[in-house]
């Protein structure tokens, strides 16, 4: 398989159909500490609206839930969508829908985006495209978080830190935190008020 064709459509939705949890994001204690140390980078104890594009399974939408007041996210996997919905079902103010992030976000502001295990799918174009796209959807004082794995992957286009460094190098926003934790890296910015 060309590496094209990991970032399409059909390899992540035959990837759910093989697997219920292909990366483990719902079993592994690895998958935990990066999703508590995600809720810790969060400026605020609550948001407004919040989009969460690759979202998997919803294991990270359903801890971010109690946070966010509304909360979008997608996936490009049916199958995983359906998932992220189950899981999330008790949050009435969730929304999983499938979509492709380099369509855009959804319409409206937003003071929360989560750009988390999606951005080495990405060439260095392409991925500075969807994240000044979804830059532009942030109202003032909004927040951008990204997080990404820093390992190989045959699946990845580019390494987590080549990703961060992408995003510091082109998202115009100005950063505001960032933390090295074993194995993965998270950064965040924030768009001037």
């Amino acid at each position: 398989m060309n590496v094209a064709n990991r970032q399409s459509r059909a390899f992540f939705e035959a990837r759910y159909q093989a697997s219920s949890d292909p990366w483990r994001f719902a079993s592994s204690d690895y998958e935990r500490r990066r999703y508590q140390a995600t809720l810790d980078a969060l400026h605020r104890p609550a948001y407004r609206r919040g989009f969460e594009p690759g979202c998997s399974i919803g294991v990270l939408t359903d801890a971010l839930a109690p946070r966010v007041e509304q909360l979008i996210s997608c996936d490009l996997s049916l199958t995983a969508v359906a998932r992220a919905q189950q899981r999330c079902r008790r949050w009435k103010q969730v929304h999983v829908y499938q979509g492709d992030v380099e369509e855009g976000p959804p319409s409206g502001w937003f003071d929360l985006m989560i750009f988390s295990e999606l951005g080495y799918y990405f060439s260095r174009d392409r991925l500075r495209t969807v994240a000044c796209r979804l830059a532009r959807s942030l109202e003032p004082g909004g927040e951008f978080v990204a997080v990404h794995w820093l390992g190989e992957s045959p699946d990845h286009l580019l390494h987590g830190d080549t990703v961060h460094g992408v995003l510091a190098q082109h998202l115009p926003l100005e950063r505001i935190g960032g933390t090295r934790h074993a194995g993965f890296r998270i950064d965040s910015w924030r768009r001037a008020r």
